[in-house]
């Protein structure tokens, strides 16, 4: 997945510019521990995947180093391998803490780009709870309208349309309920939703169709004409459009495959002349 290799890529570079930093500058103080030889175990478990003890490193070697910078890289280390070990609340906490304390820092960018990952990757089924979509689609939009021009907004372009099209699927989830148990106005007004916001999703098709069907079915032909004008104009090729024009032709699907027939005849006229 494209985040995630983003993820590790911008890693990668917090970690040469550390490593380069550590053989750059010989620390001395008075701590019974040396900070930088820490994080070097912390490196070492984090280049065997032994993320949460890389974690518990990178976290101690934070608190001992005096340097701003270094403590900053600690701390953003520390973020990333509780998120590679899915402990996405722990990794949320580390990253808020860093942006309060280093927020001039040259990786809050990333750290704002991690924040909107680990949200986006808790979103679950759209039949369930609403509330990750929303979370997660705050934080893409906060990122993209405060970070429009780096790498990571390509990603995070990509992943609000595919939240975008998670909000469409629960409506449609919802509108598709209310017509099982034949509310037709409470489902209308979900499908005139998906219309209205979600036009842009793979979902539009079907609510298209579903707001012919229902206006079809009570009675309101002049509607349904409206939104099967509509299908046919956008996705006349589509099987939405096929089965918006059955409600209004019973006749269709026998019309249909007397063409199917048709041309399979032709066909093989064609080729009985070709061997001929």
């Amino acid at each position: 997945m494209l985040s995630r290799f983003l993820v590790a890529l911008a890693i990668t570079i917090i970690l040469n510019s550390c490593a380069k930093k550590n053989n750059e500058f010989e620390y001395e103080n008075s701590k019974k521990k040396d900070p930088y030889e820490i994080y070097k175990e912390g490196l070492e478990a984090f280049n065997i995947n032994d993320f949460f003890f890389a974690s518990e490193k990178f976290s101690e070697a934070e608190l001992n180093f005096s340097s701003p910078d270094d403590a900053a890289k600690a701390a953003i280390m520390s973020s990333y391998c509780l998120y590679a070990i899915n402990f996405y609340n722990e990794a949320e906490e580390n990253l808020k803490r860093y942006l309060k304390n280093y927020p001039g820092d040259d990786k809050v960018i990333y750290a704002h780009y991690l924040l909107a990952i680990i949200q986006f990757e808790q979103i679950s089924n759209e039949e369930y709870d609403l509330a990750p979509l929303l979370e997660s689609k705050k934080r893409i939009d906060f990122f993209l309208e405060k970070f429009p021009n780096t790498e990571y907004a390509i990603d995070l372009k990509f992943k609000r349309g595919l939240i975008r099209n998670q909000f469409a699927a629960k409506e449609l989830f919802i509108a598709k309920y209310y017509i099982s148990v034949q509310k037709w106005v409470p489902a209308i007004k979900r499908l005139k939703i998906i219309f209205n916001e979600y036009d842009d999703t793979i979902f539009i098709e079907e609510a298209l169709h579903r707001l012919v069907e229902i206006n079809y079915h009570i009675g309101l032909q002049d509607e349904a004409k409206k939104y099967a004008s509509i299908l046919g104009y956008n996705y006349n090729s589509s099987e939405w459009f096929e089965k918006s024009y059955q409600v209004f032709n019973k006749d269709y699907k026998k019309i249909l495959n007397k063409a199917k027939q048709a041309d399979k005849e032709g066909l093989f006229k064609k080729v009985i002349e070709m061997i001929k």
